[in-house]
């Protein structure tokens, strides 16, 4: 009880606020829960959105940019909060090869008929110089990008690329992959490549 006789933990008279539209509860029973309820949209970008939010990409190291390509799943980076769970060691359950390292001529048959076993639609990241352009091997042995060999849809640059560097380019696969940009291998290619 307080000096002049009123209970001090009198609560029947404070209003709850909603703290989203800061107004009593009682003002805001008429508005329907999160803004709205209803969207709409098509199959496509529906399909779109899920081919987006779960690529599993095929394991394809090659060399140095390899162990930075596995540093990408790792706990600091954790390339599983954007839906590639695990690298799979069978093509056949990939959409995504991450080609990481320089390919030689000898493992470039290899590489083609890894991508063929994909199924499709299929996606190519080209991860570091070597990969992208030969980088500094520039001799016989080494293919001068790995674009000779597969259609590629993302370049990573660097030597060897960092794992955030990496999730760049992969975020990028992402969006191309939301707006409905279909995959190199379905286009009409110009220049060198496939």
């Amino acid at each position: 009880m307080g000096l002049d006789g009123t209970d001090l933990f009198e609560f029947e008279n404070i209003p709850i606020i909603e703290p989203r539209t800061l107004r009593p509860v009682g003002e805001t029973d008429f508005q329907p829960t999160q803004g709205g309820g209803v969207f709409t949209t098509t199959v496509k970008q529906m399909t779109d959105w899920a081919r987006a939010s779960s690529i599993w990409p095929a394991l394809f190291g090659l060399a140095c940019c390899a162990i930075e390509m596995m540093a990408t799943s790792a706990a600091r980076w954790d390339l599983a909060r954007f839906g590639a769970e695990v690298y799979r060691a069978s093509p056949r359950q990939s959409d995504l090869m991450i080609v990481a390292g320089r390919l030689s001529t000898k493992m470039a048959p290899v590489l083609r008929q890894i991508y063929d076993q994909m199924p499709d639609p299929k996606w190519v990241i080209s991860m570091g110089a070597c990969a992208s352009t030969g980088g500094v091997f520039n001799n016989y042995a080494i293919i001068q990008g790995v674009d000779q060999m597969v259609p590629v849809d993302i370049y990573v640059p660097g030597c060897p690329p960092t794992p955030d560097m990496l999730m760049y380019g992969f975020t990028m696969l992402q969006d191309k992959i939301k707006r409905g940009v279909p995959p190199a291998s379905q286009q009409a290619l110009s220049g060198r490549g496939v």
